[in-house]
């Protein structure tokens, strides 16, 4: 029988950070399937997974029904990773129940029912977790698109890292946008009804910069001091950055604003141009009351989350 204690999927062509993440974490991946790196080491946390199955069960299987009996028995909710035995594995799920796929409307919370994955190794062999890290299928999170108000997709980042979360900003809530131009993050709050102060050394969008509660401040979000901030405005219940910069310079303006006592949440891409970045996602990972992940739509950029508690 096959000996495997964790397996981690990746977003696709990020096989090479998810590798590199899991050996500084002393991880030695004994195989791929697909995207899946397989270890028989113990699960460890892995910001660069999109879902990381933590209590895999290797199931020999003799047939389509026995294999579709063996997952109900465990729980009611699965999401297949078909690399491989495309045929075999549709004619599996078909016998599962239905889990719906349907796009999430923001803002809602992601879903809070048990989800567990499966994939065939074999045409006879079946991996199967019931306990995964991502609520949803293969940690691809879908919403219902605004193709019309905002400037560009980078509000679906926001969207998806809020839903993980389980809250957003509300109504008269103030909100810190750094890096915020054309302005897709500030649409997405400004909807929400916060008042949104958007920081950037480019001009919004017009149309966004006309939102209410929307006030705009054109100049370098790094200029900023979070403790004459604090002073002059009090604290902000949540700092959102999408900005391009190193990703040690934006943990520092996140640790800054942190240990001002600024700010009561906070949201932050940290975007990577080599390797040698990547070590700033477990410092950052090391916060306390933060988490990490590389979201369904991030690219080349991890996204910190971190609250007051």
């Amino acid at each position: 029988m096959i000996n495997i204690g964790a397996a981690y999927l990746a977003h696709e062509g990020f096989e090479a950070p998810l590798a590199a993440e899991l050996a500084r974490r002393g991880v030695v991946i004994d195989g791929w399937h697909g995207r899946l790196a397989l270890s028989a080491d113990p699960p460890v946390p892995a910001a660069w997974a999109l879902n990381a199955w933590t209590a895999p069960r290797v199931l020999s299987i003799t047939s389509i029904g026995d294999a579709a009996t063996q997952l109900r028995a465990m729980q009611r909710n699965w999401a297949a990773h078909v690399p491989l035995h495309h045929r075999r594995s549709a004619l599996i799920a078909e016998r599962l129940p239905h889990v719906s796929a349907k796009p999430l409307a923001f803002p809602a919370a992601a879903p809070t029912a048990p989800l567990g994955s499966w994939t065939l190794l074999m045409t006879d062999t079946l991996l199967a977790s019931p306990a995964c890290t991502s609520p949803f299928p293969n940690g691809e999170a879908v919403f219902v698109e605004d193709r019309e108000g905002p400037p560009s997709r980078a509000y679906l980042k926001l969207w998806e890292a809020l839903a993980l979360l389980g809250r957003w900003p509300g109504a008269g809530e103030t909100c810190l946008d750094f890096g915020a131009a054309p302005g897709g993050w500030t649409w997405a709050l400004a909807r929400l009804g916060a008042n949104v102060t958007a920081v950037d050394k480019a001009p919004l969008d017009p149309a966004i910069a006309a939102m209410p509660g929307v006030t705009a401040l054109q100049e370098s979000a790094f200029g900023i001091d979070p403790a004459q901030w604090r002073e002059a405005h009090g604290v902000a219940d949540w700092l959102v950055c999408d900005v391009i910069a190193y990703p040690a310079r934006s943990l520092r303006m996140v640790r800054a604003w942190i240990a001002a006592g600024a700010v009561r949440n906070i949201v932050c891409t940290l975007k990577f141009q080599g390797e040698d970045d990547y070590v700033v996602a477990d410092e950052a990972a090391a916060i306390e009351g933060a988490a990490v992940r590389h979201l369904s739509h991030n690219r080349h950029e991890v996204t910190l989350t971190w609250s007051a508690g």
